[in-house]
């Protein structure tokens, strides 16, 4: 589900781009516990106090998602919640006191409310209803109000509200009839920035006038649109497309004449831009080769600002301060956590501020990722993430797995994930895959799985099997398969439909049944379900193709041993999905594996509970893929001897 979940290369190429490992020297390394793994520290966000001294920030370092106040001078992390159940995610600081508003949904449900939270402690629910979902969208400039979109009205469509922060009495601004996305604002609240998808490819542009009550639409030929934002001054509205291009580009639009032009234009795509508090600067992230490239520029003269070198680690993002003397960023690696970081526009200079990483971690025990590519079936150029433990080798050959993102239309990236360094520090290489379908490489590769899911974009994973296979420090007959929502699908889709080529399977609250999932998506997705079945197909209308390609259908063809993790409160795939794969695949008679938790939903964000997911994947493992020879060695014996 490309717009759900979320070319410039050789369309043909004939041999892989191998992975340079001249001048890597197998060595042992100290194994960590999943438990020291998760005692790393998730910290991130970063909405500055009125007096620009603090940030409010979201860490986890009790186990679970709360409110913190981070101070710029010292480091030092106060607790602003103590949440226990539920996750609490910090939005921003009021604007000229340290009250400030946060969201927390239930147990992962995503119906997010907005909460207040007094400087005495005290919270008020500011968005209440049972289904009602709520998303902060932003202070007014003049920063006596904030916008949120809610379903409020109808479950379907978000409409736009305005509460002031004197009375906390939300006022409609935007009754969202049609299922626009809403994208922008202008300062004046004069106008709204709208796109409707088309399908997960192509979208439209709008920009409606509140004052005259007139929708113009800016889009043009079928292409990607997305408002980015508009100019302090109301003049501009800036907008992302790939008009006429394979990436997407910086475009602005002028209100007043309704003349467009090029701002920005690279070789990959940009992904997002907006200009800071009173437009002195322009941000602009860049999805450059499954890493954010961020760039900075003074919008005045047009000079880049010079960021700071930080070596092996990439800048991912960062947050201008209101007076635009400061900004936060946070930096980290495919094997360092990421960490906060304060810098100062004046001087130049810049300052860590937070520690994420377990001290108990020797940073040198984990392991890089490396971009590498390898042609598909068909000769398609598949771009991968390599991970090559540091014990593996010639004379050492380890146990491999092809991790399948989420999406479709996601992407595998170069950033900290402790699941796969606990996985390759226990010994397993892992190759993730951006199979065609992913983001980042262009939109002639995107496009490339529509109607086409568990096919040729599972034959592109069966490929980075193969290409797994030909590193000589794999061993070729210990190969899985591992992903997550999109990725569970495709490993179900590998089991059923490829049988013998994945040794093992691994899903994660994977889509097993389209037919059910695409007519019981949840209601806020109204305003792109058009889109979606576009992509997938409509169940009133595709019923066989998405039959076909449902692996609940052909578990009977399942023959190796298959584990399945779900959250019971997951809106996007629902927990019956796993419960049937789980028993029609059991009667097959092959080992099977279900690991449910009731208080998660799609994704586990609770410490305890990734400690047991993680812990028991590998457990899972290293029976059934490291341990397979010594398995089958003793079901040999067993079976020689009269034993079960």
């Amino acid at each position: 589900m490309k717009y759900v979940f979320w070319v410039w290369a050789p369309l043909l190429l004939l041999a892989a781009c191998q992975p340079d490992t001249s001048q890597e020297t197998a060595r042992e390394v100290k194994n960590y516990t999943i438990e020291q793994f998760m005692n790393n520290t998730s910290v991130f966000g970063g909405s500055f106090s009125h007096d620009e001294k603090r940030l409010l920030v979201t860490g986890n370092e009790t186990g679970i998602y709360n409110a913190y106040s981070l101070q710029l001078e010292t480091g030092e992390m106060k607790p602003l919640t103590a949440s226990t159940e539920e996750s609490v995610f910090a939005l921003s600081y009021f604007p000229q006191d340290d009250r400030f508003l946060f969201s927390s949904d239930q147990g992962g449900n995503e119906i997010s409310h907005i909460f207040l939270q007094d400087e005495d402690g005290t919270q008020t629910e500011l968005t209440p209803g049972e289904k009602a979902k709520a998303s902060y969208r932003g202070w007014a400039h003049d920063r006596k109000s904030f916008f949120f979109t809610t379903n409020q009205r109808d479950p379907r469509f978000m409409d736009l509200y305005e509460m002031d922060i004197q009375s906390f009495e939300p006022v409609m601004i935007y009754q969202n009839d049609a299922g626009y996305s809403i994208d922008g604002l202008s300062n004046d609240k004069r106008y709204l920035a709208f796109s409707k998808p088309i399908n997960t490819n192509d979208s439209e542009l709008f920009l409606y006038d509140r004052e005259a009550d007139k929708m113009t639409k800016i889009s043009g030929e079928p292409a990607f649109y997305s408002a980015a934002d508009f100019s302090a001054d109301n003049n501009w509205l800036y907008y992302l497309t790939d008009a006429g291009n394979e990436f997407k580009y910086l475009m602005r639009f002028n209100i007043g004449t309704g003349e467009a032009e090029e701002v920005m234009k690279t070789d990959w795509d940009i992904m997002y831009a907006y200009h800071s508090y009173n437009d002195k600067y322009r941000v602009v992230g860049i999805n450059e080769d499954a890493k954010t490239r961020i760039h900075i520029f003074e919008i005045q003269s047009g000079q880049e600002v010079q960021l700071p070198d930080m070596g092996e680690l990439d800048i991912s993002s960062v947050s201008i301060s209101r007076s635009e003397n400061q900004m936060i960023f946070s930096a980290g690696s495919s094997k360092s956590t990421s960490n906060l970081y304060h810098y100062d526009f004046a001087s130049g200079t810049h300052r860590q501020l937070t520690n994420t990483l377990n001290p108990e971690i020797d940073p040198d025990d984990l392991v890089a990722g490396q971009v590498v590519r390898y042609p598909s079936f068909d000769g398609l150029e598949i771009p991968a993430i390599l991970y090559k433990p540091h014990q593996a080798s010639a004379n050492s050959p380890v146990p491999a797995l092809v991790w399948v993102h989420g999406g479709p239309g996601g992407q595998s990236r170069l950033g900290y994930f402790p699941l796969v360094q606990y996985l390759v520090n226990h010994g397993y290489a892992v190759l993730a895959v951006n199979n065609r379908g992913s983001s980042g490489y262009g939109k002639t590769f995107y496009k490339m799985d529509d109607r086409n899911h568990g096919e040729k974009d599972l034959m592109d994973c069966v490929e980075g099997k193969n290409f797994l296979a030909a590193q000589d420090y794999v061993d070729p007959e210990k190969i899985g398969i591992i992903g997550g929502s999109y990725g569970g699908f495709m490993v179900m889709a590998a089991l059923t439909s490829q049988p013998e080529e994945f040794a093992v399977g691994v899903n994660l609250f994977g889509v097993t049944n389209w037919l059910r999932t695409l007519k019981n998506i949840p209601p806020w997705w109204e305003s792109f379900k058009d889109a979606l079945y576009q992509e997938m197909g409509d169940p009133a209308t595709d019923s066989v193709r998405l039959y076909n390609i449902s692996p609940l259908f052909h578990a009977d063809k399942v023959t190796k041993p298959l584990m399945v993790l779900q959250g019971a409160q997951d809106p996007r795939v629902l927990q019956v999905e796993s419960d049937e794969i789980v028993e029609a695949v059991k009667k097959n008679g092959v080992p099977v594996e279900y690991v449910l938790f009731e208080d998660e939903g799609h994704g586990f964000v609770k410490k305890e509970n990734q400690i047991e997911a993680y812990g028991k994947i590998l457990q899972f493992l290293d029976k059934y893929l490291k341990g397979a020879e010594e398995m089958a060695a003793t079901e040999g014996e067993a079976s020689e001897s009269g034993g079960e």
